[in-house]
């Protein structure tokens, strides 16, 4: 027999997601995000001072990605952002759901991105 889990279950797509204030961003001339990660600890610090490596690690975002980041503002749904992501990309942005869920949970998983307190 299966437990039933008490806390109700979330549809991804109804979540409000919201860029993490840590992360700085920029966007160049053609709509591509770069996101800047400080690199902190003291490991990083030896790293920086002995190996020159940089204070900062960017992540260029692709097309998609980009359009997605600019999009996640802390009051769109997933779904909304689903939803534009496929007026502007078309066919060429399926599997719509699919691939924004993984992008979303990934964010998230690195802390890129937070969602918004679930009602």
């Amino acid at each position: 027999m299966k437990k039933q889990n008490k806390k109700q279950s979330q549809n991804l797509l109804d979540l409000v997601p919201r860029q993490s204030k840590k992360y700085r961003f920029e966007v160049d001339g053609e709509g591509k995000v770069t996101v800047f990660v400080e690199n902190k600890g003291f490991f990083n610090l030896v790293a920086q001072k002995l190996f020159k490596k940089p204070r900062f690690t960017q992540i260029h975002l692709e097309e998609f990605g980009s359009f997605i980041w600019q999009k996640i503002d802390g009051k769109r749904t997933v779904k909304e952002i689903a939803d534009l992501l496929h007026e502007n990309f078309g066919e060429k942005a399926e599997p719509l759901y699919p691939r924004i869920s993984v992008y979303v949970k990934t964010l998230v998983n690195y802390g890129f991105v937070e969602f918004l307190a679930y009602e």
